[in-house]
């Protein structure tokens, strides 16, 4: 049997069966595509320019060999993410779009990782982006959706808040049984269980809102149906007429234009009907007034290819009239976080928890004014450490769970989970309050 020829087959004649053709021109031009393409991010960075931040987490990190397929899988997000130049080419394809096309560029459709609020209030200073507190790449199709609603006179939405009342991970009815036994946890254990939902900006500032726009129908269903059985089943906490008392005190939404949170005016309300739900009448003696006006980034117009900023108005709080505090607003709360000071008039005494999202970022900056000892973390934390969690829970008297509306839709939260439920049934009952 003869053997291969002793020279490469592009060099064989054109008429041997075994001539292949190197494709030089096309082979040169690929792999200077390929060059340019994998060093420019690495020179731009060795140059000292940095990828930034755009969405509602921290940049993917390199995936690990010992994730399996899950490295393949985690390769895309994180190339994605950490390209220098992504920010200006969102600007720019969005510019394009609508310089040339007289609409918005469309990489903001399709599905989404959106989970939760984002970051961006103007007593966030320097905080760190909440962690997504379920798996980030378990989405349901979006397909058709926007992860930001442009509205009328500027105004902006998350675009998650109709998801996730259209494409819920878990029924409603299941979501509300099992926040109800996650109250009776807690309470057959003698603590106090206090939920407090928090409605979205879609809720509370509708008039903003387009016309038409994917999931309206749903949503507006869905809408009345959660609140009904968050008041009946779960027995929460409605934000909704206090914030819109607020608003109506105010002559404006406490909610920002350009961002998916509240503004400090919501974050002291909540302090409030928390405090006078612990102890009734506890507020009478309470004094606030204006401190500073503060602006920050907003975090919906960099999902879009803008910038914008969030400008308002920050307190201070006196809880028994006269001796104004100011307590400077956390960081970030992936871990716990306890505060505590000498009582006086006006504050509540039992240790408290406040569990929450990031809309519990602001109320860091009040809470420990009204509360002498008050711990604060995120409930995200559950997935990486739901031990600590539940040990933090029974750590205290008082558990307060603050929940922004889309979560509760979506119903996908951890801390609804089996497992964590079991949790805190065991490590509250092995420290009961009596």
């Amino acid at each position: 049997m003869d053997g291969l020829p002793p020279v490469h087959e592009a060099w064989l004649p054109r008429e041997h069966s075994l001539h292949r053709p190197r494709h030089g021109g096309r082979q040169l031009t690929a792999l200077i595509s390929a060059l340019v393409f994998f060093a420019a991010p690495t020179l731009m960075w060795l140059g000292g320019m940095r990828p930034s931040e755009l969405e509602n987490h921290e940049l993917a990190s390199f995936p690990s060999l010992w994730d399996g397929w899950g490295f393949l899988t985690g390769m895309d997000p994180w190339a994605t993410e950490n390209l220098v130049f992504r920010a200006g080419a969102i600007q720019t394809a969005d510019w394009i779009s609508r310089t040339f096309f007289g609409e918005p560029a469309p990489f903001d459709q399709g599905p989404t990782s959106q989970s939760g609020p984002l970051p961006g209030s103007p007593d966030q200073e320097g905080t760190t982006t909440e962690p997504d507190p379920n798996n980030p790449n378990n989405v349901p199709d979006a397909a058709g959706y926007r992860r930001v609603i442009e509205g009328r006179d500027g105004w902006l939405y998350l675009g998650e808040d109709v998801i996730a009342k259209c494409r819920p991970e878990r029924p409603l009815a299941e979501t509300m049984a099992r926040l109800a036994e996650l109250r009776e946890i807690v309470e057959s254990s003698g603590r106090r269980f206090i939920l407090v939902a928090v409605p979205d900006k879609s809720t509370m500032v509708p008039e903003h809102l387009p016309d038409s726009y994917a999931g309206k129908d749903c949503a507006e269903e869905v809408t009345p149906q959660l609140w009904q059985q968050l008041s009946a089943t779960a027995r929460a906490v409605d934000m909704r007429a206090p914030l819109q008392a607020v608003a109506e005190e105010l002559g404006r939404p406490p909610y920002f234009p350009l961002d998916s949170h509240w503004t400090s005016e919501g974050a002291l309300e909540l302090v409030r009907q928390v405090a006078e739900r612990v102890e009734p009448g506890v507020t009478r003696s309470w004094e606030v007034v204006e401190r500073e006006q503060r602006t920050a980034n907003a975090d919906l117009p960099p999902l879009i290819g803008r910038e914008g900023i969030n400008e308002a108005m920050t307190y201070r709080l006196a809880p028994d009239g006269e001796n104004f505090r100011t307590i400077r607003p956390l960081a970030d709360l992936r871990k716990p976080v306890r505060r505590v000071s000498e009582p006086q008039e006006g504050m509540v005494s039992r240790p408290t928890l406040l569990l929450g999202d990031s809309f519990s970022l602001p109320v860091s900056a009040y809470i420990p004014t009204a509360f002498a000892d008050v711990t604060q973390l995120y409930y995200s934390t559950i997935d990486p450490d739901p031990a600590l969690v539940a040990r933090t829970v029974a750590e205290n008297e008082v558990f307060v769970l603050e929940i922004v509306e889309r979560n509760i839709a979506r119903g996908d939260l951890r801390l609804l989970d089996r497992p964590f439920l079991d949790l805190v049934r065991q490590e509250t009952q092995n420290r009961p309050i009596r």
